[in-house]
């Protein structure tokens, strides 16, 4: 009886700046993919990329790594796509929307022609507007597309939500939703530790419970990557894990509940956009977005957030 020769999980990395080469280090470490290829406008940094790496094999798990050519994404589970130019100090995400758009034209169609069956995972900026403009490029089913969307937004406000309360940030549940940038929304009514209402837990633990205190917390939240930018240039770490949970939780099957951005239709009046909720994710990709009942507040800022990025796809041509 014949069997099928093995194939390692395949994971290819289109981009090997900060974000890039930060996740496939972090993938390397996880031992989630036998293979990692890497793929750049500048092959000799996918090469130095892909050198520094494999000599951290040895240390690591038995991984194949290399500098390769749009060809050698095929067979590959997903397709991380970091690449475009960066945040410079003081510019908005949107900002970065024309310039990274004219590069997506040329990267997504070579995904898709070497690669039809695989899954899509945007980390460029503006993310949400690029994961739309990739849905639409790709003509991949909107499940296989997925922008990284609030992830990391929601790891900075859990975190800090977490210094102020005193607990692990891991027992912090909750959500920023929306726009991955200045228009995202805080889930306050829904926010929770051990099932107690955020207020309600502090005001039984001695922690300040007035509201402007919470409305730092998100500010901060919101703000933080200008304050990391301003200091170092750029962010990279928190991103690059955040996209190793996202491949995990595909490659593994593992349904999980993670806030990124997928294709939103009939919620609260919002259609045909990209923006993140909790959203299901699968061995197929995106499984299910969570509608979440929101207060008035809420609902009125995700209904503007869904207009700022519908704006946005309009100026590029795709509203």
């Amino acid at each position: 009886m014949n069997q099928e020769p093995y194939q390692p999980t395949r994971i290819a990395i289109v981009g090997t700046g900060h974000v890039g080469a930060t996740f496939a280090y972090a993938l390397l470490q996880s031992g989630l993919a036998g293979e990692i290829v890497l793929i750049d406008r500048s092959h000799t940094r996918a090469e130095g990329e892909a050198m520094d790496l494999n000599h951290a094999v040895p240390l690591a798990t038995s991984t194949r790594i290399w500098a390769g050519t749009y060809a050698d994404i095929a067979g590959a589970a997903v397709t991380v796509v970091t690449a475009g130019t960066s945040q410079k100090p003081g510019e908005t995400r949107l900002d970065l929307v024309s310039r990274n758009y004219e590069i997506f034209k040329n990267i997504i169609p070579e995904i898709v022609k070497y690669n039809p069956g695989g899954i899509i995972l945007i980390a460029t900026n503006p993310v949400d507007v690029l994961a739309y403009a990739t849905w639409k490029i790709s003509g991949l089913p909107h499940q296989r597309v997925i922008g990284s969307g609030t992830i990391l937004d929601t790891a900075r406000f859990r975190s800090m939500l977490s210094q102020h309360a005193g607990v692990d940030s891991r027992s912090v549940h909750a959500y920023i939703i929306g726009e991955h940038g200045d228009s995202e929304v805080p889930v306050w009514s829904l926010a929770n530790i051990a099932g107690m209402d955020l207020q309600e837990y502090c005001r039984a633990n001695c922690k300040n419970y007035e509201p402007d205190i919470f409305e730092k917390i998100f500010l901060s939240t919101r703000n933080a990557a200008y304050e990391i930018i301003q200091r170092k240039g750029a962010t990279y770490y928190a991103i690059g894990n955040g996209l190793l949970r996202i491949v995990e939780a595909i490659l593994r099957g593992q349904d999980t509940v993670l806030c990124v951005s997928t294709l939103i239709t009939d919620y609260y009046g919002i259609n045909d956009v990209y923006l993140s909720l909790p959203t299901i994710i699968g061995h197929n990709g995106i499984k299910q977005a969570m509608h979440l009942t929101l207060n008035e507040k809420e609902q009125r800022g995700i209904q503007q957030s869904a207009e700022v990025l519908h704006a946005t796809l309009r100026q590029i041509g795709l509203g």
